[in-house]
Parts: structure tokens; sequence; C-alpha cells
């Protein structure tokens, strides 16, 4: 005997056979149920739903491309399966001989309604995205930077119903085609955010997906939330964060970083940086710090600096053990972590003593200094002298800070040639600290920039710290005379006592030009009064500017005083 012969799977029939049995079904099933007369309430139920779907039908049939479009053949099976199932129900509901029990069948139809409503919602979704109005049977072409808006909204709307109601294959292409598109172009964001359903990308992160799915729907999210405040805003909103975090805790490596990625964007917004503490994010975030990668360890301390400026999680963070974390991580993290770990240590520093004990028990200041020493990028040299200069409070840290000499050369160094951030802070510190004579001779070669930086309007601040360390270094007499040899700091100084020049406060070249004067030198008091200094005083001191007197009193304290202002007078 020959073996039967294994018939071969039959296709399945065209969507046009399918949709033609759903409509005659229907066409039969939605009167039939009036006169049911048992669970009638559950049956009005169904017959709403019949309806809505009878409607939908009608419109996906009108519609130009609806048998083309790749999305609705795989639904149409299970709709006329519901269907036949819904039959089978009314048959058994119709009979009064059928004996099944009154519970079951009451689950069995609201199992049914269940099922209706899924593939109606689905059907609702694909309608009214607009994809069945064109032709796709073939997965659209990304838009390019020439394409229209109504040409990137279509295709945002084409992805996210491929995402929402289609199969693994078809949620792993639209994610992909999401991701390319949020990285070719940086606009496409807004408009994703916008016209997406982003509460189904987020639903995605649940542990329960898929996992290459999973992997897809995080990487589209942290670009999504780079996109801007919008993307960021809509994310949180749809509750984002949680699920995030939860894949911090227990994701993939990868996954983590592209977690913690979406998570330092979001809490860049301070209306989203009080909800870590909410889904108990600190701990999560301070053990990504110890032991993520490098790249998940730049975006977990990112995220804490971020939330680090919010008192209540700043107390979180001290509880949980984050300064050392962090102190470790500005030490020996990657480049990108130790900028971002710096920052949040001038945050901290600077917000209470309590976080700046806590700083100085982990030798805060003896590792700043150490990589203020060494460090050549300026963003991370700005927040390392940030939060020197917020430890400086401290009795100790000012006392070792103003006797290094080491230290007081490199700010002047940056003074001279840093950026207006360096030298402001700079500034602030060589107005602060007390320095001894020998360091300050040494250092005179910066008081030229001191002089400029007193002409600068921003940042706000900027001109008073130039003034005052520039006070403190004409404390020496050779540095008094070394300024007097700078002509154009000297010009620069009597431009700014000119009343008319409002871009500089008075007092502040007063003060100067008192300090320099102070030592009763005639040659420095000759040079002041030939450059027009006098004249600018006198005109200062009966405004009240002040100082003005003084400094006219020490510019003119000598037998000439007569003479000079009788000159300026005529």
């Amino acid at each position: 005997m020959h073996p039967a012969t294994v018939p071969p799977p039959q296709p399945p029939p065209p969507a046009t056979e399918t949709l033609e049995n759903i409509t005659e079904l229907l066409h039969h099933l939605l009167p039939s149920t009036l006169s049911i007369t048992s669970f009638t309430s559950r049956w009005q139920v169904l017959r709403t739903k019949l309806a809505a779907l009878k409607s939908l039908l009608s419109e996906i049939s009108d519609s130009p491309h609806w048998s083309e479009n790749p999305l609705l053949p795989p639904l149409l099976p299970a709709v006329l399966s519901t269907l036949r199932r819904i039959e089978t129900l009314r048959h058994h509901c119709s009979d009064a001989s059928f004996s099944r029990g009154k519970l079951l069948m009451q689950s069995d139809l609201d199992m049914a309604a269940g099922w209706l409503s899924n593939q109606i919602n689905d059907l609702e979704l694909l309608l009214r995205s607009g994809v069945l109005h064109q032709s796709t049977a073939i997965v659209l072409s990304r838009p390019n930077s020439s394409s229209s808006k109504e040409e990137l909204t279509f295709f945002v709307k084409d992805l996210f119903t491929r995402i929402q109601i289609g199969g693994l294959e078809f949620k792993r292409k639209a994610l992909d085609s999401l991701i390319q598109l949020l990285i070719e172009d940086e606009k496409s964001a807004i408009v994703v955010a916008r016209e997406g359903t982003v509460s189904r990308l987020i639903s995605l992160l649940d542990p329960n997906a898929h996992d290459c799915v999973r992997e897809l729907a995080v990487h589209a999210v942290s670009l999504l939330v780079s996109g801007g405040d919008l993307p960021r805003k809509c994310v949180f909103e749809e509750g984002g964060l949680g699920p995030l975090l939860r894949i911090i805790e227990c994701g993939s490596a990868a996954m983590k970083e592209k977690a913690a990625m979406a998570v330092e964007f979001i809490t860049a917004d301070l209306d989203n940086a009080w909800a870590i503490s909410a889904y108990g994010g600190v701990p999560i975030l301070i053990e990504l710090c110890k032991s993520g990668s490098l790249i998940a360890q730049s975006h977990a301390v990112g995220a804490i600096r971020n939330v680090s400026t919010v008192e209540d999680i700043r107390v979180s963070l001290a509880e949980e053990g984050a300064v050392p974390v962090i102190m470790e991580l500005l030490v020996s993290g990657g480049a990108l972590a130790q900028g971002k770990a710096a920052n949040c240590v001038s945050i901290l520093a600077s917000s209470s003593e309590y976080f700046r004990n806590l700083l100085l028990q982990e030798n805060g200041l003896q590792r700043l200094l150490h990589i203020f020493h060494e460090c050549p990028v300026a963003d991370t040299l700005e927040h390392i002298l940030g939060a020197i200069y917020s430890l400086s409070t401290s009795g100790a840290s000012y006392r070792i800070l103003s006797g290094s000499s080491m230290f007081i050369m490199q700010i002047a160094e940056l003074i001279k040639h840093g950026n207006i951030r360096l030298q402001h802070i700079s500034a602030s510190l060589l107005a602060k600290l007390s320095i001894t004579d020998s360091n300050k001779s040494a250092i005179s070669g910066c008081m030229g920039s001191l002089v400029k930086l007193m002409e600068s309007v921003k940042p706000d601040g900027l001109q008073e710290v130039a003034a005052k360390a520039l006070v403190s270094l004409l404390s020496v007499k050779s540095n008094r005379k070394e300024l007097m040899r700078d002509e154009k700091s000297l010009m620069r100084l009597v431009q700014m006592l000119d009343p008319k020049n409002d871009l500089v406060s008075k007092k502040f070249p007063v003060a100067v030009v008192a300090a320099a004067v102070a030592g009763g030198s005639q040659s420095c008091r000759k040079k002041f009064v030939e450059a027009g200094a006098l004249g600018q005083l006198q005109r200062l001191a009966e405004m009240d500017v002040v100082g003005a007197k003084k400094a006219l009193q020490r510019l003119s304290g000598n037998r000439l005083t007569s003479i000079f202002t009788r000159t300026w007078r005529e």
C-alpha cells in the first residue's frame, strides 16, 4: 500500500471573499438577534457592536485601496470567526431545549463582546488613520527633507497603525522605519508626538512585549524625547518614565543605555524631574552609575544632575548614598560622565552646607583640585571650578585654596585665556581668596584682562568681581606700577569713569582708581591726571557716586590740587 498523500495546505481565501462572507453573515445575524428573549441586556450590547461593525465594513469597502492594504487581510478572518461564534450563541439562546449553564452562557457572551470590541477598535483605527485611501501594499518609502508636511504626517500615521494592529513583523519593520525617520530628520519628532499614538509606543516597553519589539521601542522613545520639549512632554504625560526606569532596572545592557538616555532627556524638564522619586527612580539611577556601561553611566549621572535641582530629591540622593558614587564617577568615569558628575557636584555644593560637608567628607576638594589641574575640557572645567568655588565657603577649603600657588596661577591663566564663564568664576575666586603678596605679584599679568572684564555687561556680577579682584591685586606696590605702564588698561579705566558711559557701574572703576593711587605715588597720580581721570572723578563726586570723593582726594592730594581743579573748571 502506498502511504496516503497529504494534500497541500490551501491558501486563505482572498480578502474580498472574506469580506463578502462577513457582510452576508451580518445581514442575517443582526435582525435574528431581535427575537432572543434570554440574556436580553447582553444581546443588546452585542447588537450595538454588530451595527457598529456593519457601518465600519461599509466604509472600508468604499475605500479605493482597502484590499491592497497589508494590515486588513489578517483582521478579516478573525472578525469572521467571531461572527460565526456569535451566530452559534444566537442559535443556542434561541433554542428552548438547549441546557447549557446560565453562568457559562453569560461568560461566552461577554467574551464574544470583548473580541468584537477589540476587532472594531482595530478596524476603526485602520479606517480613521487614512491609510486605506492610498495604496500601501508595500511599506511606504521614508519621507526626505523635500517631502511635504502632509506626506510626513501620512507616513507617521501609517507607521503607528502598523505598530498598533500589525503582527510581529509589521511592528518590527514599522519601528525600524520610525527609528530611521527620527535619526535622519530632527523635525520629525514634533510630527510623531502630534500625529502618532505615543501611548501605544509606550505600551511596547512592557516586559510582556516581544524582546525585539521592546528593544526597538525603547530606542524609538529615546530618539523621540531627544527631539524637543513637546515630544518629552508627550512621552512623560503618556506614562513613559515608569517603564523606562523598569528597563534600567532589569533590561539588557543595550536597552539600559537607551532607557537611561530617555530618562535624562525627560528629566531635563523641571516639570518632569519631581516624578523620579514617585517612581522610585533614585536608587535605580545610582545603581546604574555604579554598574552600568560608560554610556549608561553618563546618562544616569546626567539624569541625577537634572533632578538634583529639586530639593526633595536632593534629600533622597543623600539618603541613598549618591554623593560617594558621583565623586567616584568624577574621578574615574568616562569623559561625558565626568563632565556631568562635575556639574552635579557643583549643584549639590551650592545647595546647602549639609551637602558641602558630605562632599568634603569624600575628600571632595582634593579630588576636584586634582581634576582641575589636569582637565582639558572647558565645559567640565567650568563645573569643576564652580564646585570648588562653592566649597570655598568652608574655612578649611578657603585656607587650602588661598595658600595654593599652583591653583592661584591657574585661575589667573583662565582669566587671561578662558571663556567668559571660566573668567567669571576665576575672577570670583580671585576676589574672594586671601592671597599672599608674592602670589599677587606673580599673577600681575592678568590685570589687563580684569580691566577688560570690567567692561562686560554679561554675565551679571562679572564687573563687580573683576573690580574686586583688581583692587585686591593693587594692594601690592609693584602691581600698581605695572598697571600704570599698561596704557590701554589705563585709558579703559578712565573711559569707564565717564558719566556718559552707562555700560559700567561707576563705583567699580572708582574703586580701582582709588586702589591704584592709594600708595601716594606721584607718577601714578600724574598718569591718571594726564589721562583725564581728575575731571571725571570731580563730576562723579558731585553726583555722589560711592567712593568718588575719596578717590578724588587721593588723586588730587598734593599742592597741585588747586591748579588741576582750576584748569578743569576753566
